[in-house]
């Protein structure tokens, strides 16, 4: 009898995990393992494999110039939206970190973002971009063609990105900031401390945690940007926006190449992990607990 229980306490704790494994397996790992499966294979417009090759898709991938395009792309567009999100998201939360009339207003302002769906914001930012009725071309008295241009373009769909996504960063940084202690801008004060001086040694140290975990989140979110590409450009003008998600898409339910867009779909989730492993490497050199 008392083996009976001692084993039923060693395995309960695992029972309770049971459903919560289920639905991973059913929502991430059958999927994650599927798409490795595909990646192998050459399929039919169903996406049913037909033909193993292999590493025979993962070769026409990178001996494909239309690839390592996507993937300068990306590149560009990730480090445009996490400097330009991370900012306006620190900037938000230090400009209502202290209270003042009207703080609620401004603080729902800035978290606002976070709950407009990107196909929305999409819409609503194609209006404004618009060459004939936009409101930028009104307000700057120009003629361009904001997203038809291959200069522009990129640059028009990551500062959207990094609207949205700054909402989110705003109440990070908003709770990092709530935990720093204002004692101790009181004591730099009386040492004589500038604004700026306060900032770079007490406000962003302290800040530490927040911008390692904001980074991460934010390039992961970067990387998976798709409605507002799909709705403002569709990788276009030619492919200065065709972004690797949206490469996925293309080559998946344009071409019916499901093997091709499966081993994209590999390499980004490999990029993904290996950029997540350096920040946890550098962790240590920056973050200050």
């Amino acid at each position: 009898m008392n083996a009976f229980v001692k084993l039923r306490q060693k395995i309960s704790p695992y029972l309770f995990l049971v459903p919560c494994l289920i639905v991973f397996g059913l929502f991430l790992f059958y999927p994650f393992a599927k798409t490795i499966y595909l990646s192998l294979y050459k399929t039919d417009k169903l996406g049913q494999a037909k033909l193993f090759v292999g590493f025979g898709n993962y070769i026409d991938l990178f001996t494909s110039e239309s690839f390592y395009n996507s993937l300068l792309v990306t590149l560009i567009f990730v480090v445009i939206v996490v400097m330009v999100s991370m900012l306006l998201g620190l900037v938000t939360a230090l400009l209502v970190n202290k209270n003042f009339p009207g703080i609620r207003v401004f603080s729902t302002a800035y978290a606002l973002p976070m709950a407009i769906a990107s196909s929305a914001a999409a819409l609503i930012f194609e209006i404004m971009l618009d060459p004939t009725i936009g409101i930028l071309d009104k307000f700057l008295r120009s003629d361009i063609n904001w997203l038809h241009d291959e200069r522009y373009a990129l640059v028009c769909v990551a500062l959207l990105t990094a609207w949205l996504n700054s909402g989110i960063n705003y109440l990070y940084f908003s709770a990092g900031l709530a935990n720093i202690d204002e004692s101790i801008y009181e004591r730099a004060s009386v040492d004589g401390a500038n604004e700026w001086q306060k900032f770079t040694r007490l406000t962003l140290p302290g800040l530490s945690p927040i911008l390692f975990y904001t980074v991460i989140v934010n390039i992961i979110l970067a990387f998976q940007s798709f409605g507002q590409v799909k709705i403002l450009t569709e990788g276009g003008p030619g492919e200065s926006t065709n972004l690797i998600v949206y490469s996925i898409y293309r080559d998946a339910f344009f071409n019916f190449r499901f093997g091709g867009a499966a081993a994209q779909s590999v390499v980004l989730f490999l990029i993904v992990m290996l950029l997540t492993l350096l920040m946890f490497r550098l962790e240590k050199k920056g973050v200050k607990y």
